[in-house]
């Protein structure tokens, strides 16, 4: 964290920088440290900025309490977003509540270990009043399908729904009308979509004239956009999706937990492995809040958050969104306040975040924004209009934030926004940057959590009951029939598509039978997706998002 920078100010002319005392403040600057002046517990973000000076008396505080507010973190590359996330993750494990973070670039781990100490850190130290001493957070590590290091966080199709797998796969509109039918045939009938090669056995049945006829009551199925979906989803597999989807399904209850010693675990999802699949890393995330928001229970205000969830690289969950994905995000962000759950959007620009949406967020820190071009100089002025009024010239300032600097504006204890202030921020007390792949592997397989999602469960579902009731006719639950043909798509989770035994006198042709032809080409089937409407299957619920949690 570079501390040699200063910040312009915005009154005409500075003095050198130095470190002096509150009660030396001009009017506006004691106006400002005033509305930072909280009762009650509150995290330490640093001192404030004013006149070319750090004023180390002023210090600049968001509310405990505000933290369910919600919240954006944005700035330019290379500004200090990663360090601010850490320093307000560290301060609110310490406080005992539980922590999410989605380390994209592989740099948040160390906030398991104590920092170092250096020249530079205790500079920073001493310019803003904080009294630096080294120290790590509980930590446990996490890994989407168990691809990179961390504990495996798998979906099931059925839990994941329509809306987030339909924005994963890019459909349209109307194809995602359509898989909204498939999935709530099948939540109907029982036939739960653990892996994506269920999800493909239904969708084959459907437009068999047999599937047609079931669908009557409620809508069809065009062949059409039943392929379309079919080769979505041989192409998402064919680029290594499918381990992210099959049992056993994370829970996402873990992220709530505290540790022995009573402060919260910080949760911190590993994203390098998948960094190149923005589409999907970004929706998962969004899985793991609305499974959260599904699942806890009513709290409304609470002198502290039972989690804070950090939403890095946010602009890639708005990209290209449907307009029912951004109106459920809205929801979303909404209602899970009450909930206890605060949500920080991590970007570059609040315009990265849809207005309704940004509306929402109480707590800013912004960090520098540079305008080299015409877009850039737009994005500014924009960003600019987000704040309160203030007596700093922002356009100013917001290009010459140093790095660990920022402008800030949170809700105070009475919920109003609080003034504008510059802000010099604290050195996190944990690890600045990585640490070791064998530490952390270590770190991985002595959690408790590690037996209990590192092996991938492969049980009976949709696929397992269509193509048993193919075999043989009515063969037994979970019987396996004979690997596939060639020509069959790929299947998910690593396991191989089972090709349907024949049936006796059947003439259809080996050599061209498909995985379609042999899911729904026995008369049994339809006796059996009749008549497979178990109680587990109409206890699905669904919540804003389409997600779905059966009884636990």
């Amino acid at each position: 964290m570079s501390d040699s920078e200063t910040m312009p100010s915005a009154a005409a002319g500075t003095a050198p920088e130095e470190v002096v005392r509150a009660s030396a403040l001009p009017r506006e600057a004691l106006e400002i440290a005033s509305g930072y002046a909280f009762a009650g517990p509150a995290l330490d973000l640093g001192a404030l900025l004013w006149d070319g000076t750090c004023l180390s008396d002023a210090q600049i505080r968001v509310p405990l309490p505000m933290l369910n507010r919600h919240g954006l973190v944005a700035g330019a590359t290379g500004t200090g977003k990663t360090k601010t996330l850490q320093l307000i993750a560290e301060q609110l494990s310490a406080q005992g509540v539980p922590v999410f973070l989605a380390d994209i670039k592989g740099d948040v781990s160390g906030i398991s270990a104590p920092g170092e100490s250096g020249a530079k850190v205790q500079e920073r130290a001493r310019e803003v009043g904080q009294t630096w001493t080294p120290g790590g957070c509980p930590a446990e590590f996490y890994a989407l399908g168990g691809l990179g290091h961390g504990i495996p966080v798998r979906a099931t199709v059925t839990a994941f729904g329509p809306v987030l797998l339909s924005k994963v796969l890019q459909l349209n509109r109307t194809q995602e009308q359509s898989l909204g039918l498939i999935f709530h045939y099948a939540d109907q009938k029982g036939l739960e979509l653990v892996d994506l090669k269920d999800l493909r056995a239904v969708v084959a049945f459907l437009t068999s004239d047999e599937g047609k006829r079931e669908l009557k009551g409620i809508g069809g199925l065009s062949t059409a956009t039943a392929g379309v979906i079919l080769r979505s989803l041989t192409a998402f597999e064919a680029q290594g999706m499918s381990p992210f989807f099959g049992e056993p399904e994370f829970d996402t209850s873990e992220l709530t937990r505290t540790a022995p010693d009573g402060r919260g675990v910080v949760s911190v999802l590993e994203l390098p492995a998948v960094q190149e699949k923005p589409q999907l890393f970004s929706t998962f995330l969004m899985w793991l809040l609305a499974d959260l928001f599904h699942d806890l229970p009513e709290v409304g205000d609470a002198d502290k958050p039972k989690l804070v969830f950090f939403f890095d690289e946010a602009h890639l969950l708005f990209n290209d969104a449907s307009k029912a994905f951004l109106d459920s995000i809205t929801q979303t962000v909404r209602l899970i306040r009450s909930k206890g759950v605060g949500v920080f959007f991590v970007t570059q620009t609040p315009k990265d975040v849809p207005g309704d949406v940004l509306a929402q967020l109480g707590n800013r820190v912004q960090h520098a924004l540079r305008a080299f071009t015409p877009d850039d100089q737009k994005a500014l002025k924009a960003t600019v209009k987000t704040f309160p009024d203030s007596p700093y010239d922002l356009e100013e300032v917001l290009t010459g934030l140093g790095t660990g600097e920022a402008v800030v504006t949170v809700l105070s204890e009475k919920g109003a926004p609080t003034p504008v202030a510059a802000t010099r921020l604290r050195a996190p007390q944990s690890l600045m940057g990585p640490v070791g792949a064998g530490a952390l592997d270590q770190v991985v397989r002595a959690s408790p959590l590690y037996g209990r999602y590192a092996t991938a469960v492969d049980r009976e579902s949709a696929y397992e009951k269509l193509t048993s009731a193919q075999a043989g006719g009515g063969a037994a639950s979970g019987s396996q029939p004979a690997p596939p043909s060639s020509s069959a798509p790929p299947s998910s989770g690593g396991r191989g598509a089972p090709e349907a035994a024949r049936s006796g006198g059947r003439s259809r042709s080996k050599e061209n039978a498909s995985v379609v032809e042999q899911v729904v080409g026995s008369g049994l089937f339809k006796s059996l997706a009749r008549s497979v409407g178990t109680q587990i299957g109409r206890e699905i619920t669904r919540s804003i998002f389409g997600t779905a949690r059966k009884r636990r």
